[in-house]
């Protein structure tokens, strides 16, 4: 009964141990795995002239298009289309076709830019309202 109790204050004493341990080390090992955000300086891509690349059915697209504060302007496969922006904050704006040909162009696009590179960003983008998101990547080719 005696060499019970001692395994058992023992084992309490061993368990107490380990977590005081835990209990430091712990902290110090999430601070360290958890990296810094990615950089999002935004401002310098809030006007310019770009490029974005995506696939469609397979085959590698190209868009290009010039973004004054209000005014978004798209070429892709010779057309070109007009947007106004609406900037919620310096990383996210709303994109709404002025001309808009069918239902599917009255649909706003919501932009939401995720990280920022010297010469790129990466962002986030879909129709205002639906959950169906998509990523890109554009590049700054021009002021």
């Amino acid at each position: 009964m005696i060499k019970k109790r001692i395994d058992r204050q023992g084992t309490l004493g061993y368990f107490c141990t380990m977590a005081k341990k835990l209990l430091f080390v712990y902290p110090l090992v999430l601070i360290m795995a958890c990296g810094s955000p990615p950089a999002r300086d935004c401002k310098d891509f809030k006007t310019g002239s770009f490029t974005f690349t995506t696939l469609i059915d397979g085959e590698e697209k190209q868009t290009s298009f010039h973004r004054t504060l209000d005014i978004e302007v798209d070429e892709y496969e010779g057309k070109i289309d007009s947007s106004s922006v609406r900037w919620i904050n310096d990383c996210e704006y709303i994109l709404k076709n002025l001309d808009p040909e069918n239902m599917a162009e009255e649909k706003a696009i919501h932009i939401k830019i995720l990280s920022t590179q010297d010469s790129s960003y990466t962002f986030e983008f879909g129709v205002v309202g639906d959950s169906n998101k998509f990523k890109g990547t554009a590049h700054k080719i021009g002021d």
